[in-house]
């Protein structure tokens, strides 16, 4: 089977098309024929990692998962033995998340992983581009209070992450204000946002309001910067560590003494998840965001394009 193979660590030329064996499922896993999949700011991460706890988990001097890729959308191909919730031809999608394989024509997972039947009323695309960006985004999520119709900032509101943020918060009944560039004022309307910020022209941390919770989906604030527009009880988020990993040391102090304080959730996808993210799409309660998508074949040049920090919800990959 083709897929996009890393054996070292570094720009995005590192990424190789080759021809890898096909995997056969072990007698609790399905194999999928993967139609689409996408690129994102982990891929990237993990294929030229600039904080030492991703080398730890990845391997120090090189990859010990060669082949990255953590979101599909396929169809099942064939069944281990034991296999009793899925069958050959269903059509499915969801997470690879911390075994990444997706960049490849075919990826075996076991029936119980973070994959669930793809809704019908969705193209594999579109499907390929929902579950990243809305796992990570209900890690937060998960810890705000919306019994009293939180105030949201979301920094960062037209990535993948922003954009499942808007939707799952606008979902719960929050109410958001977006922050985003010009050209994607009206995209991050459409989802739910009840006011925008255009950062090319404002700085949301100079506008006088105050917000319950500050949610940077990009991680290019900070705590210190956000503090002056939290509430007395607020809660930050991040999607970074932060300099110095400061995140990770103010989640561990700042609850301590009660007021405001940040907050970093580790992101753990689950089938229930997925489950959740289909019947949200069924309903009409969440779509998925697109702006490029790229063949296999043009996985550097997709790549290339995450990485200038521009795309607008997600870059697929179609096979």
């Amino acid at each position: 089977m083709k897929a996009i193979v890393n054996t070292k660590y570094g720009p995005p030329e590192v990424l190789q098309l080759k021809e890898v064996e096909k995997p056969t499922p072990k007698t609790n896993e399905v194999l999928i024929k993967i139609h689409a999949t996408t690129v994102n700011r982990t891929d990237c991460g993990f294929r030229k990692p600039e904080y030492i706890i991703v080398r730890l988990i990845s391997g120090i001097f090189k990859p010990k998962k060669t082949i990255l890729g953590s979101e599909l959308a396929g169809q099942i191909e064939a069944i281990g033995k034991d296999v009793k919730t899925f069958k050959p031809g269903d059509q499915v999608f969801g997470l690879s998340t911390y075994n990444f394989g997706t960049h490849a024509e075919y990826i075996c997972v076991t029936e119980h992983s973070s994959i669930a039947p793809k809704p019908a009323n969705i193209s594999y695309n579109q499907a390929a581009a929902i579950c990243d960006g809305a796992f990570l985004a209900m890690a937060y999520i998960r810890k705000i209070d919306f019994s009293k119709k939180p105030k949201i900032l979301i920094n960062g509101a037209s990535g993948s992450i922003g954009t499942a943020g808007v939707q799952l918060a606008k979902y719960f009944g929050a109410e958001i204000t977006a922050v985003c560039s010009t050209k994607n004022i009206e995209l991050v309307k459409s989802l739910g946002a009840d006011k925008v910020i255009d950062y090319t022209k404002e700085d949301f941390t100079k506008n006088g309001q105050q917000y319950d919770v500050i949610f940077d989906s990009v991680g290019k604030s900070s705590y210190f910067k956000c503090k002056k527009i939290m509430k007395p009880n607020a809660i930050y988020f991040s999607s970074e560590l932060g300099y110095l990993w400061q995140n990770i040391f103010l989640s561990l102090f700042t609850p301590i003494f009660g007021g405001k304080k940040v907050l970093f959730p580790i992101p753990k996808d689950t089938k229930e998840d997925i489950v959740f993210f289909k019947e949200l799409i069924e309903a009409g309660k969440y779509r998925a965001v697109i702006d490029r998508t790229y063949s296999l074949e043009q996985m550097v040049e997709a790549t290339k394009y995450v990485e200038t920090g521009e795309k607008t919800g997600n870059v697929v990959i179609t096979l």
